[in-house]
């Protein structure tokens, strides 16, 4: 029966998960708002089809486990060296000024002094989880405000240890702790810590290659779960965070030769893991507390999410971030995080919060995050058009005109500004991209902020005296916008284009432009060269036949603009071109081994 029972409650999870998911994702609110949705739903508080909230957050906690684990496995001890100042510096600021002004808000209110410093030091901790996954779904971890979200929160995990071992001292035992109890939970903290790195470094290579060498796939996903879920648990036992463990095992095992297979193996565990999470914090949202009151409820996730991200704005400006950036990062962690969950229960063990206070809160912070998808589209339509407009109207006035024109300042216009450099060939360098104008310029580049698709920037460029204009543009529709513009009012200029794709190809050619060449295509020609000449082809064989696959591929290429909008013809086409070229290769092998037997 009890086996029945946990196949039901299986059952539930997944159904709550497979309609509340794409439901909410098709309306633009992300996978993540879809968890919470549906965890409020068959949750004790909503029709109550499960009731074991604690124990199933507990469980779920471990994908917030696995997930910083791999994110651990993506950073090398040296990059997290690295990191060390945005970690310590934004992050600390972050929480420092969080928790300050949110102390100070609550006080005014009139909670006593120990409820207030757990609430502001609660709420001040953000949503690992939450925010990593959105990030992840935007692919946005690897942009300025993505790594400076995730300083922060490394910070924050680092910064539960101290809180948990703080906490006991604002409760009833305080005369009793000391400064010896502060020791007892510090030092196996500390030790804990030593030991897993020693551990990961002397103990689990040599163990992971032993079990590597049997060929036995499970039984290495089975090591990997257990350093995972072992390490956690250590971690947990001496007071510390478990999220904190295990990426802090992932960095250990990050320069390991097993990475890649540990990633590939633990995927699929955090995915599902995560999801139930999100559920289980769903689940937990005190329906009873938030009707009692909801406007107040929702005013305290807003206020909550305000001060939050006035915080994050200012610190990213004065980390030198660009307006959009720091508006991104003060959208993306503004909300409250799950340690709020784990500071506040420790609160009411402690005697220090009443229940009732501490369900009122959680609610807030869990509404916060369901908020903050909603805060991101209200960003994404209306403010960021703002700071687009501004930037409109701010371009750099350029004040010198030379032969070339680029337009398009990254990995590919680069590499043209410096052959034209090392030749002393004047151009002026124009790029719309504030963020990599900085980093340009720091290079010693001169460079124009400026949206080219504007005709007035390249007047000022001096596009009509120029002898060349290289499109350098990655943004597809934004080329073909300066193409047309160029054609339309400079129709003397030579314009020289990249194109990421044949699509892209076809819409340059489209606008009249003459000289294009794709990103990726010289290159993968190159490399397949490379390639015959390591399986024993000739060098003059190797330049033969490349010359004549770019030869019959731009020919090719030619052709089907020619019948791009029917797609019938197009496939035929294309299949036909491959036969030919097929047997253009056999023709020419043919006539070799003739003229060897003869």
């Amino acid at each position: 029966m009890q086996d029945h029972s946990l196949l039901i409650t299986l059952i539930v999870f997944l159904s709550a998960a497979v309609i509340s998911v794409p439901l909410f994702k098709k309306i633009g609110l992300g996978s993540v708002v879809g968890y919470l949705i549906g965890g409020a739903v068959i949750g004790p508080w909503g029709i109550g089809l499960v009731t074991d909230v604690e124990n199933i957050l507990h469980l779920s906690e471990f994908g917030v486990v696995l997930l910083l684990f791999l994110i651990g496995l993506e950073l090398k001890p040296q990059r997290l060296w690295v990191l060390r100042r945005p970690v310590f510096g934004l992050g600390g600021l972050q929480v420092v000024l969080s928790a300050l002004i949110f102390f100070g808000i609550l006080s005014l209110i009139g909670l006593e002094r120990s409820q207030t410093i757990v609430i502001s030091i609660s709420i001040s901790l953000s949503s690992t989880a939450f925010a990593l996954q959105v990030l992840g779904e935007k692919n946005e971890l690897n942009t300025a405000h993505g790594r400076s979200a995730f300083a922060v929160l490394l910070f924050q995990d680092l910064a539960v240890i101290p809180i948990m071992a703080i906490l006991p001292f604002l409760g009833a035992s305080l005369e009793t702790e000391g400064a010896q109890g502060f020791s007892q939970k510090m030092f196996p903290a500390i030790g804990s810590i030593v030991g897993v790195v020693l551990a990961g470094r002397f103990l689990a290579r040599p163990l992971f290659r032993l079990v590597a060498s049997t060929g036995n796939h499970e039984i290495f996903t089975a090591l990997s779960l257990l350093i995972v879920v072992g390490v956690s648990l250590l971690m947990d036992q001496v007071g510390l965070s478990m999220a904190l463990g295990s990426f802090l095992g992932g960095v250990i095992l990050a320069d390991s030769e097993y990475r890649h297979e540990l990633e590939s193996n633990l995927e699929p565990f955090k995915g599902l893991l995560l999801g139930l999470f999100f559920l289980a914090v769903g689940m937990s949202i005190n329906l009873g507390e938030v009707l009692k009151d909801p406007i107040l409820v929702i005013l305290f996730a807003l206020g909550l999410m305000i001060v939050k991200s006035l915080v994050l704005y200012a610190l990213g400006r004065i980390s030198k971030h660009s307006e959009e950036s720091s508006l991104n990062l003060a959208v993306t962690i503004s909300q409250g995080g799950e340690f709020a969950f784990v500071i506040l229960g420790v609160g009411v063990s402690l005697s220090i919060l009443p229940r009732e206070r501490a369900d009122l809160v959680i609610a807030v912070v869990t509404l916060s995050m369901g908020l903050t998808p909603i805060l991101s589209i209200v960003k994404d339509k209306f403010v960021e058009s703002f700071f687009k407009r501004r930037t409109e109207q701010t371009a750099d006035s350029i004040e010198e005109q030379n032969r070339v024109i680029i337009a398009g300042f990254g990995r590919f216009g680069q590499i043209i500004a410096r052959m034209l450099f090392v030749h002393k060939i004047g151009f002026t360098a124009l790029e719309g991209n504030p963020e990599q104008v900085n980093l340009a310029r720091r290079f010693g580049y001169k460079i124009y902020y400026g949206d080219a698709s504007k005709l007035s920037l390249l007047r000022s460029a001096g596009a009509e005296h120029a002898d060349l204009f290289v499109l350098a543009i990655q943004d597809i529709d934004v080329s073909v916008k300066v193409a047309e513009l160029i054609k339309k009012h400079f129709p003397n200029l030579t314009v020289i284009a990249r194109a990421r794709n044949r699509e892209h190809v076809f819409k340059l050619m489209e606008a009249g432009v003459k000289i294009i060449r794709r990103d990726t295509f010289a290159s993968a020609l190159e490399l397949a060269g490379e390639t015959l000449s390591h399986l024993g082809f000739m060098d003059s064989e190797v330049e033969q036949k490349v010359r004549k696959f770019r030869a019959h591929d731009e020919l090719t290429l030619k052709g089907q603009y020619q019948i791009r909008n029917d797609e019938k013809e197009f496939i035929n086409f294309s299949k036909n071109a491959m036969r030919q070229l097929e047997a253009a290769f056999e023709a020419d092998r043919q006539e070799k081994e003739g003229k060897a037997a003869g």
